[in-house]
Order: structure tokens, then C-alpha cells, then sequence
């Protein structure tokens, strides 16, 4: 049995491969429903609500204020439908990877090449609302490339902690918990749309244990052409948690899928 330092990174990109070609098929079925809320809020919130909102709290207008935020937003959510729903149904529905399983692919390699597709999706999803706010003029061109760049980090956070999740959970219906209960109030509350400090005193210190807010953290700073120490405190938060969390989802799901 090979370890996780024996990883084929051959095998993960055939993995890759496969889900890149089922997506080339679908895609056009598949990309605009996820555009449709972040552009809805940015629409609602950045131009309806900041209408009455003069200046964000960092002084710039409100939709300059939320747009990065929205970003991050997109980026979690797209690798997050790849790995949960859509990897349960290859396990409990297709049986996908006991085809794969039959092959010379382990179970380490299956789990790294999903994690590096929903990390393009993710990449995919928030780089093309990137586009759309600097259309908006929410971000300055010069300053969404690096914010293009951090969106592989938040995928690949919240791609292995959704699979992390996914190895463990019984029925396809506890995914509604996972997207309710835990999923929506970190976009609620990780500053998206107000600074963490405006919570109550006894949350802000929970917050920077969450990790969508490291994502909005880093993503907020570098569309603003701030680069703190405590940004790239969180480029290292994200970084490290995902590693992480990635080798616990291989831990997780060779238990689930190796019987």
C-alpha cells in the first residue's frame, strides 16, 4: 500500500483528465447557475443597498467593498458542489471508483486529481466573476491579477475539507446541513459584506478560525493593493489547512472506499 509521500501525481491528473472531459460535454449546462447568485448579490447588495451606502467601511464604495468578498464566495462554492454532491454520486450511485480502483489508481490518486479539479473549478468560477467585477469597475485591472492567483488556495481549502465531509457522511440528504449550517454563515459572517469588528465582541475572536474569512481576508486586501502581514498570515492559513485537510480526506476516504 503505497503512503501519501507515494502519491502519483500521473495518476491524480488522469483523474483529472477524465473529469475535464465529462465537463467539456456539460459545461455549458453547468457554468451560468453559478453565476447567477454571486451576480444577483453583487447586484442587490453592491448597487441596491450601497445606493444608500455612501462609502464602505474602508472608505471605498460599498460595492468596491463587497465585490472581493463575493469572489472568495464563488471560489468556495464552486469547489464545493464538485466534491460533495457530485463525488457521492460517484461513489454511491456510478461506482466510479470501483472502476477506477480496478485499475492501477489508489485511492490517494483519486482523491488528489478531485481535489485538483474542483481546485480549476473553483479557479474557473471566481476568476470569471473577477471579470465581471472589474467590469463593474469593483476591481482595478491591475490589481485582479493577484487576486486571481489566491483563488486556487481557497479551492483547494474548501475542496478538501467538502471531501473530508463527504467520506464520512451517510445519505446524500446531510449535504443540506453541510450547505446550511456550516457553509452559509461563514459567507455571512466572514466580512463579506460588513468588517468582522462590528460583530459582537465574544465572535470576533472565532472568526479568524473559520476559513472562508482568510479567503476574503487575503482576497479583500489584494484587490485594494494592500499587501499587510496579517494577509499573508492568512495566504499561509490556507495554505497549510489544505494540505491538511488533504491528506486527512485520502486518511477518510480510503476507509470509505477500501473495504
Amino acid at each position: 500500500m503505497r503512503r501519501f509521500a507515494s502519491v502519483s501525481l500521473r495518476g491524480a491528473m488522469h483523474v483529472w483528465r477524465r473529469n475535464l472531459t465529462v465537463y467539456a460535454k456539460t459545461w455549458h449546462l453547468n457554468v451560468l447557475p453559478n453565476f447567477f447568485e454571486p451576480v444577483f448579490m453583487l447586484l442587490a447588495f453592491g448597487l441596491g443597498i450601497g445606493h444608500y451606502v455612501q462609502n464602505g467601511p474602508d472608505g471605498t464604495s460599498y460595492l468596491r467593498y463587497i465585490a472581493p468578498g463575493l469572489i472568495a464566495y464563488n471560489a468556495m462554492m464552486g469547489a464545493s458542489f464538485e466534491v460533495t454532491y457530485n463525488i457521492f454520486v460517484k461513489i454511491t450511485f456510478a461506482r466510479s471508483y470501483e472502476s477506477m480502483l480496478a485499475t492501477p489508481l489508489e485511492v490517494e490518486d483519486i482523491v488528489l486529481g478531485e481535489i485538483l479539479w474542483a481546485v480549476t473549478r473553483a479557479t474557473l468560477y471566481g476568476g470569471i466573476f473577477l471579470l465581471i467585477v472589474t467590469l463593474f469597475g469593483a476591481v482595478e485591472p491591475i490589481h485582479a491579477l493577484p487576486v486571481l492567483l489566491v483563488l486556487p488556495l481557497i479551492g483547494l481549502l474548501f475542496a478538501s475539507l467538502g471531501l473530508v465531509f463527504t467520506a464520512i457522511v451517510p445519505t446524500i440528504d446531510l449535504y443540506s446541513y453541510y450547505y446550511t449550517v456550516f457553509l452559509t454563515p461563514l459567507f455571512l459572517f466572514s466580512g463579506v459584506f460588513f468588517p468582522v469588528t462590528d460583530l459582537p465582541a465574544w465572535v470576533q475572536p472565532v472568526v479568524p478560525f473559520t476559513p472562508l474569512y482568510h479567503g476574503v481576508r487575503v482576497a479583500q486586501d489584494f484587490a485594494h493593493g494592500r499587501a499587510e502581514t496579517g494577509t499573508w498570515s492568512s495566504v499561509l492559513v490556507l495554505a497549510v489547512s489544505g494540505v491538511f485537510l488533504t491528506l486527512l480526506a485520502m486518511k477518510r476516504m480510503r476507509r470509505r472506499l477500501v473495504k
